[in-house]
């Protein structure tokens, strides 16, 4: 085997997979002759075809379609939707259908065809075989309507003779089943004799014996009859001559024979020489060889048989694909009425004369003979069925199917000699827009043998591309302040489809109101005019959309940047700003942040700022805008500072603006509470017996220079009322009785009263001396300073009487025993005015007790209208004080100008008699009014300035004598401060705070208020 056949032996076999998937076959059993629309089958139902798919789980519609070749007349006809099967007006004939085949035997008779389901994704190729069942639609018929047969007169009863035999095209039951001889004058009878090939051979037999001179005619007619239903008959007439006796007949050396010719033999080539015998001589042994009436025309036209010779030879081009066997019936006469009969099967031999034969039946109708397609058509669309056929045999007719050049198309088998022509990738019009090939069957004869058939495929164009811009990003810049219309730029962009499907028309999305563009031309201006300090930047998109089915469409964004003109001044973020703040702030500290925006760009926003008129006393950074100080700040010099500054750009020419900037100056406490009165520490108040619980006895009253809460004074008693005798008011400072003054009261009193601001982060305190002298009188003034000064001795926190009352003297004890005496005088007289008085005072002083308790807790407006009652006599505390006072005198000429220094600890039972001060907890955190301008986030972080966060332990510094307090945070004072900032609301400004809180004991280093002791 050359390489050339082992290639052909391989795509044959490639040719032959058939694809179970998609290929199956129906068979069916019709009778001929059906009338039309006779159902035949139901491809569905006979195939268990699914309209779901498996994939979606959806109904699909399929269709089906007969596929059949132009100018056929089809049998059969399909439902494109149901699948089933009818018959057609175009009679199913079996004996036109098979025409040609043998009637000895039971042959099949079918004819195919194929059906597609469609669509691509359900595509499946049914092939259908119908086999068409006999009718009993014809009658047996004679081959002539007159039979003669010549019969010697010296035959013999029971000797027999041939008759012609009837043929049927009907098979099988319904063909030749029975002969019958009528008007047999019992002279003859019939027999019939069945051949191998199941053919019925009529016989006629001698019954009598036959004189010729007698009778030599005799005239009957023969029956033939099928075995159909209904049955079919037909008579011919049968004349029997009686002949003269020629009694021995031709015999054949071979009564069958089969001999094999080929095809291509020529005209008068030998089949096969015939020979027979004859015993008689003479005339009678004359044999002559003829046809038997049995042998077909066409059979007798292809051969010629010697009528001396008994040659048969070729007489025409034989063609095995037209009959490939010839049954030929020889009779030997000898001119005697028993010819001898000799079969010659003449078979022949297939050679490799027919090129295959290439049925193309299209599934996609062709215009003019091409196809169109659509580019969008998926892969493997079925085009066309291809049947190949070769009229050879055996080798020669094996053939093969390709298609002869490399094309987007291929072949697929489905049955041994069917191909399907689907699209094999996917197509592209604008790649190739045209088709025209080949496909070619080839057998394997040698030489091979080949035909072709040319295909042509156009394809339509989908709208499968869109829009291509050229650039998908366009950037472009523009000036602001520009015209109406201005021309910006074309965009542009390319379709790869044709016809309308490459048509584009151009459109701008969102956020395009200020442009234009032309839909045909892509030509983009300006509708508006920009303005760079509204929107420094556009960013848009066009659309780029086709007129193709449906249109598709890309975009592309386009990036307008407006670019920067020197169009806007500088703009402070505020016309006049004010910053605060405190005193005492170290020169060269940033004070405050000038916040100032451009909205150019560039150097057209570059700032350049400068102050118009200040005097040196700050400096200011040109580009930061920081502020700083040039000058330390005292509030009780100037409080405020005011000036201009200028803020200039960079552009050409350059703008500028100003604003106004006023620097405020916040207080610091650091000013002690100055004592007005008592005008010295050595005078003293006359407290008589008489007066009253509630009383006025004594005035306290300081001034501090500070302002706000720095201002704010409390007044408290720290030593020198341990009988609880005097209460002093913490906001007025005056000094009242508590209880009415007892004899044993009678005396000189020293308390030490504390004077403290509510400053922040400490207070400032001063500490004065008020004496209190309590009688009825007096007289000796002298004697009453005298007291004083010596009591200067006693440490502040121990009270003057603990001591052995060395300032005591007679005078005070004749007061005494003389009150005592005139008492007892007058007892007796008001003893019982005396005892209810006593009684009724006590319960008095307990209901005023209560009452000033509540009211001391809880101060308000109603409370202050019964400062004046009756309070209950309040217990001193068991311990005293903790620490004496050292008071060191520096010993001056003068004493009385002598400064009384010394320092105090309180219990902490003294300690909670004091007022609370101000709660510094939730003070601004910043250095400005809540309302007032910002000072921009650079002054927040930068700014070395102290925020107006005033802690406990902050460090103030100190310009003045003062005493410092030292109080716990978490004794908080309950009450209001009406009280508290009544007398300081006129020297506190309106950023003061307006809480306070209860203080605790304080350790306090200081000098007490000096006052001249005038002793005269």
């Amino acid at each position: 085997m050359d390489l050339r056949d082992f290639y052909l032996l391989a795509a044959l076999i490639a040719c032959l997979r058939l694809d179970s998937a998609i290929a199956q076959e129906l068979i069916y059993t019709i009778r001929e002759e059906l009338p039309e629309n006779v159902p035949i089958g139901n491809i569905p139902k006979d195939l268990n075809i699914s309209h779901i798919n498996a994939a979606t789980g959806t109904s699909a519609s399929l269709v089906y379609r007969l596929v059949s070749k132009a100018g056929d007349a089809p049998l059969v006809k399909v439902s494109s939707s149901t699948g089933e099967i009818f018959t057609t007006s175009n009679r199913i004939d079996r004996e036109k259908l098979c025409a040609g085949a043998s009637y000895a035997e039971e042959n099949e008779c079918f004819f195919e065809l194929e059906v597609v389901i469609l669509p691509n994704d359900f595509f499946r190729l049914i092939k259908i075989k119908i086999i068409v069942k006999d009718t009993n639609d014809n009658a047996p018929m004679f081959p002539s309507p007159v039979i003669n047969i010549s019969i010697p007169e010296n035959t013999l009863i029971n000797s027999r003779f041939p008759i012609p035999s009837a043929t049927d095209p009907d098979t099988g039951f319904n063909g030749v089943q029975h002969y019958e001889l009528l008007n047999g004058q019992s002279v003859f009878g019939l027999d019939i004799v069945e051949t191998p090939e199941g053919e019925k051979w009529p016989q006629l037999i001698v019954q009598q014996n036959l004189d010729r001179e007698q009778k030599d005619t005799y005239v009957m007619k023969i029956k033939v009859e099928d075995g159909g239903t209904p049955q079919k008959s037909s008579t011919a007439i049968l004349q029997v001559t009686v002949s003269d006796v020629n009694d021995n007949r031709p015999v054949f050396k071979e009564g069958q024979v089969e001999v094999h010719i080929p095809e291509n033999a020529p005209v008068g080539t030998s089949v096969i020489q015939l020979h027979a015998t004859d015993a008689d001589i003479g005339s009678n042994a004359e044999i002559r060889y003829i046809f038997g009436a049995q042998v077909a025309p066409a059979t007798k036209r292809l051969f010629a048989l010697n009528n001396t010779t008994g040659l048969i030879t070729v007489q025409r081009s034989l063609d095995r694909e037209e009959t490939a066997i010839h049954k030929v019936t020889v009779l030997a006469s000898d001119g005697s009425s028993t010819p001898a009969r000799a079969t010659v099967t003449i078979n022949v031999t297939d050679v490799n004369d027919n090129p295959p034969n290439i049925d193309l039946r299209y599934i996609i109708s062709p215009i003019n003979g091409t196809v169109y397609l659509s580019e969008k058509d998926p892969v493997n669309t079925k085009i066309a069925l291809i049947t190949v056929s070769d009229k050879d045999t055996d080798v020669n007719g094996k053939v093969i199917c390709f298609i002869e050049r490399e094309v987007p198309f291929h072949l697929k088998a489905v049955y041994d000699n069917q191909y399907l022509l689907e699209t094999s990738s996917l197509l592209d019009y604008e790649g190739t827009k045209e088709f025209s090939f080949k496909i070619v069957a080839s057998d394997s004869g040698k030489p091979s043998l080949n035909q072709t058939a040319l295909v042509r495929v156009k394809l339509e164009d989908e709208n499968d591309n869109p829009p291509v811009f050229n650039q998908p990003v366009i950037e472009l810049s523009v000036s602001e302040n520009n015209r109406r219309g201005l021309y910006l730029t074309t965009i542009s962009a390319t379709d790869e489809d044709s016809g309308k499907n490459a048509d584009i028309v151009y459109q701008l999305g969102p956020n395009a109101s200020f442009f234009d563009l032309d839909r045909k031309t892509g030509v983009l201006t300006a509708s508006r005019v920009f303005d760079r300090e509204e929107q420094e930047r556009f960013i848009f998109t066009v659309t780029a959309r086709d007129n193709g089915t449906p249109p598709l469409q890309s975009q592309a964004a386009v990036i307008v940047t407006v670019l920067d003109e020197n169009d806007n001044s500088p703009k402070f973020t505020h016309n006049h700003f004010q910053f605060f703040v405190s005193e005492n702030l170290p020169k060269y500290s940033t004070v405050g942040v000038i916040t100032v925006t451009d909205a150019d760009a560039g150097e057209n926003k570059a700032v350049t700022l400068s102050i118009l008129n200040d005097n040196d006393n700050f400096v200011l950074d040109p580009y930061s805008g920081v502020i700083k100080s040039n000058v330390s700040f005292d509030r009780e010099q100037q409080s405020s500072y005011t000036f201009d500054v200028k803020a200039t750009d960079g552009g050409q020419p350059p703008r500028s603006s100003t604003a106004k900037v006023t620097i405020n100056v916040m207080d610091v406490n650091d000013n002690s509470p100055v004592v007005i009165s008592p005008p010295s520490n050595t005078s003293f108040k006359l407290v008589p017996l008489s007066a009253i619980p509630g009383s006025v006895v004594a005035e306290v009253f300081a001034v501090d220079v500070d302002t706000g809460m720095n201002a704010e004074l409390k007044y408290t008693i720290v030593s020198g009322n341990n009988k609880g005798l005097f209460r002093i008011d913490p906001v007025t400072g005056n000094i009242t009785l508590e209880e009415k003054p007892a004899p044993t009261d009678v005396g000189l009193h020293r308390l030490v009263v504390n004077i403290s601001d509510l400053g922040y982060p400490k207070s400032l305190h001063t500490l004065v001396l008020v004496f209190l002298y309590v009688n009825d009188t007096a007289g000796n003034a002298s004697y009453i300073y005298d007291l004083i000064r010596r009591t200067m001795e006693t440490p502040l926190d121990r009270n003057i009487g603990d001591s052995s009352q060395p300032y005591q003297n007679e005078d005070y004890l004749t007061i005494m025993i003389a009150i005592i005496a005139g008492a007892m005088v007058v007892i007796v007289v008001i003893f019982v005015t005396v005892l209810v008085r006593c009684r009724h005072a006590s319960r008095f002083k307990a209901a005023q007790r209560s009452k000033q308790g509540a009211e001391w807790m809880s101060p308000n407006q109603e409370n202050k209208q019964n400062k004046k009652k009756k309070r209950k006599k309040r217990k001193s505390p068991k311990s005293s004080l903790l620490n004496f006072v050292t008071i060191e005198e520096s010993k001056p000429d003068d004493a009385v100008h002598e400064p009384i220094n010394g320092t105090i600890s309180l219990p902490a039972e003294l300690e909670e008699q004091s007022i609370g001060r101000f709660d510094w907890g939730p003070a601004p955190p910043t250095t400005f009014k809540p309302n007032s301008p910002d000072l921009a986030k650079h002054y927040k972080s930068a700014s070395p300035q102290p925020a107006f966060h005033l802690k406990p332990d902050t460090p103030v510094s100190v310009k003045k004598h003062h005493v410092i307090q030292e109080l716990p945070l978490d004794n908080t004072f309950v009450g209001g401060c009406d009280t508290l900032s009544k007398r300081s609301s006129t020297s506190s400004d309106h950023f003061s705070a307006s809480e306070c809180s209860s203080q605790g004991g304080f350790k306090t280093k200081g000098p007490l208020h000096t006052r001249q002791l005038n002793l005269a």
